[in-house]
């Protein structure tokens, strides 16, 4: 199928490695013009290559950290005219209640809430302008099924996502359209990161913390980033301008709601 996105710009954040770069290099594919970001420039240029060299097209990238004004200034600054928009940033550890203080709450919010809503608010003009735009965000399925231990990611995200809802009702008329994808146990960093973490808390081998990990997940096996990425990409698509507003969760069906 041809998403009818050839030639549009598109701007993956924190895409160096991991879903973000997974998103990258599948608009890359569908023919949009890409810039990739990350805050390490070795990575980010290694990132660039491997697109590259999958697709034939070199991105643009930008060396910046997305929870910073300065970063998204440099960002936005670097690409003036976007088409696409794929807010994505890393997420605070699990941790306890008792140890968040506002410092912790503040960084949370900064970069998995405010870092999102600041970058839509500066390209989201332009869209309606033109009359076309995609934006997707990358949240978490903690939105959707919250668990107390990453309650600074889930409460942050859950407020990215209550505003987006709420804009996706006033851009509609213009052909613009803002979804979000929820993860939930990918195989990324991340997800070796908590496995990691199982396998310490309980005393278990990485193998036997994987095993762990995979019992909520009906599929019986972890998602593929290439998997998050297709559905990315057609929520992107010309043919995808009817849906707006929506939470689709990339979980190998461990939601257990109905809604």
């Amino acid at each position: 199928m041809d998403l009818g996105i050839g030639g549009r710009m598109a701007v993956v954040c924190a895409s160096s490695r991991g879903l973000g770069k997974a998103c990258a290099l599948a608009l890359a594919q569908e023919g949009c013009e890409i810039l990739i970001n990350g805050r390490n420039a070795e990575t980010l240029a290694q990132t660039a290559q491997d697109i590259f060299l999958g697709t034939g097209r070199l991105p643009r990238t930008v060396v910046a950290d997305l929870s910073t004004s300065a970063g998204r200034a440099t960002l936005l600054a670097a690409c003036p005219v976007v088409d696409i928009l794929v807010t994505n940033n890393g997420g605070p550890e699990p941790g306890r209640l008792e140890d968040w203080d506002h410092a912790a709450w503040m960084a949370a919010i900064e970069a998995n809430m405010l870092s999102g809503i600041l970058l839509i608010q500066a390209v989201i003009g332009g869209m309606r302008a033109r009359g076309f735009g995609r934006i997707v965000n990358i949240t978490s399925a903690m939105v959707k099924s919250p668990r107390l231990p990453l309650g600074l990611s889930t409460a942050a995200r859950a407020g990215l996502t209550a505003f987006c809802k709420a804009l996706s009702v006033e851009v509609a008329r213009d052909n613009v359209t803002i979804n979000n994808l929820l993860p939930e146990r990918i195989e990324t960093d991340r997800l070796r990161f908590m496995t990691e973490q199982l396998a310490g808390l309980r005393q278990l081998s990485f193998e036997q913390a994987r095993v762990e990990m995979l019992k909520p997940i009906a599929a019986r096996r972890f998602g593929q980033p290439s998997e998050l990425a297709a559905a990315c990409a057609f929520l992107c698509s010309a043919q995808a301008g009817y849906i707006t507003g929506q939470n689709l969760q990339i979980d190998g069906g461990s939601y257990a709601g109905l809604i």
